[in-house]
């Protein structure tokens, strides 16, 4: 046996255990019989067998053990079970069961609607028999579900960006690797993550090979989780308030008489509030340039450093921060995308949370 066949199976007996205590608990029962590999067919076998005594009751529990299981692990899992019952002479008294030591929700609900129980190794234990209904959900550990793939390293998000602005579109791999400005390779990795997720959906085959984002929302929602506890470089400054309008429009002004020699965008309050107004009037701004180049900007701008009372954020970001920028008819200025402009709007200040929303409802998800 290999080594890596040792570890998966030093995995699956861990789960076992763990499944066999929180069964014997929950029922206040024992396990009288245990075996592994139960010959299904010609070619499968049955990870796990168990008897289960409770009261003046036994069951049988037919199990499948899996790691980190999406929709996608879960169903040669459940064709596995369902082949044991066929070919079970308890087929009746047989409970089918999958182990993990996680499984998505999208699994759980999978596994829940084909009526067959579950166990995480965090103690989450759903198991339905006559008039048995053990149903454990314990409080979420985090992560809960560890990511086959991470998905928002800086080329990855630039595919996840693409694929937000376009999620009502069939893509091929070509075209979205155009449209992300990434390889072809990077927008492979993310799709294949997102099929595994069930969060977006396939066409064709070969050349014709076509993909959807099916959960866009999902994608988002996870997207923000992680934007939230990034680190970045920013500066606060100062410009004092002059007769042209808005800060925006004032900034936009000073933009327009000077050659900046680099992208910025938008961002931040004051720019979410020109794509979707709701709030009175914005006394700051923020502004997206590439690592580095603040100071520069802040030269070019005449703006002053300013520790407190700063009304003009730089953020130093680079990637898919500045991809797809909008120009605002009114202000003919860069804006950072609506995706960004949302993303930004979740750091907590003000009425950002608001605000927040309000963009993500003109985002049509």
């Amino acid at each position: 046996m290999t080594q890596r066949q040792n570890a998966v199976l030093k995995d699956h007996n861990a789960i076992a255990d763990r499944l066999c205590a929180a069964l014997t608990q929950a029922t206040d029962g024992e396990i009288i019989h245990r075996s592994t590999e139960q010959k299904i067919g010609k070619d499968h076998f049955l990870d796990l067998f168990l008897k289960l005594r409770a009261g003046d009751e036994s069951v049988d529990i037919a199990v499948e053990t899996l790691r980190n299981a999406y929709p996608r692990d879960v169903r040669q899992a459940i064709w596995q079970l369902k082949e044991y019952k066929l070919v079970s002479d308890q087929n009746e008294q047989l409970v089918n069961l999958v182990a993990a030591e996680s499984l998505s929700p999208g699994a759980k609900d999978m596994l829940r609607k084909h009526g067959i129980g579950y166990f995480e190794g965090n103690g989450n234990l759903y198991l339905r028999w006559r008039r048995w209904l053990i149903d454990i959900e314990r409080p979420a550990r985090a992560p809960t579900m560890k990511e086959g793939v991470a998905l928002f390293t800086e080329s990855r998000e630039m595919v996840v960006h693409a694929l937000l602005k376009h999620h009502n579109e069939w893509l091929t791999g070509g075209e979205l690797a155009e449209m992300a400005e990434t390889s072809s390779f990077t927008c492979s990795v993310v799709l294949q993550e997102l099929e595994r997720r069930e969060w977006c959906e396939t066409m064709g085959a070969g050349r014709t090979l076509r993909r959807r984002l099916t959960q866009p929302g999902q994608l988002l929602d996870a997207w923000a989780e992680h934007w939230t506890q990034r680190k970045q470089a920013q500066s606060r400054w100062y410009l004092f308030p002059g007769q042209r309008g808005s800060l925006l429009a004032q900034l936009t002004y000073r933009i327009s008489q000077t050659a900046i020699p680099f992208p910025w965008a938008f961002t931040g309050t004051g720019a979410a509030n020109v794509f979707a107004p709701l709030l009175t009037s914005v006394d700051t701004a923020d502004i997206i340039v590439p690592r580095g180049e603040a100071e520069k900007l802040a030269r070019l701008l005449d703006l002053k450093p300013a520790d407190k009372g700063a009304n003009i954020t730089l953020i130093e970001r680079e990637g898919t921060s500045l991809q797809f920028l909008d120009v605002h008819p009114e202000y003919q200025a860069f804006f950072a995308s609506p995706f960004i402009l949302y993303l930004d709007l979740l750091d907590g200040r003000g009425r950002n949370k608001e605000l927040a929303q309000h963009v993500r409802e003109r985002l049509e998800l």
